[in-house]
């Protein structure tokens, strides 16, 4: 089929690295090469940040839209959050850091998501 859009709810959900990698360049391929839309939903964003373009970033109550750099920030993150919170770069991937006193951020190593 030829679809005019293309949305990927968790597609790289229990995939080990090398197959999401997979999954990532087929659907850049299909977006690229066709000029298909892709709406992805994750809870790991660092998978997508190489061919994501923008980001919606949904938490409880807030929301921010633009492109990674833009919303995946410490400032932006801690507005969402209404609470301290750092954002790492570290080696093309993002490590969202709360506070250890903090209630409602979870402390992930695998960096911020879609929802």
């Amino acid at each position: 089929s030829d679809p005019s859009l293309l949305l990927a709810d968790e597609p790289l959900l229990s995939l080990d690295l090398q197959s999401q990698r997979t999954v990532v360049d087929l659907l850049d391929r299909r977006r690229r090469d066709a000029g298909t839309p892709v709406v992805f939903v994750t809870h790991d964003v660092n998978p997508i940040l190489r061919v994501a373009d923008r980001v919606l970033y949904l938490a409880p109550g807030r929301w921010a839209i633009g492109t990674p750099d833009e919303v995946l920030t410490t400032e932006t993150m801690s507005r969402l959050y209404d609470t301290p919170v750092d954002v790492l770069r570290v080696r093309g991937r993002i490590v969202v850091v709360g506070t250890p006193d903090d209630e409602g951020v979870h402390h992930h190593d695998h960096g911020p998501g879609g929802h």
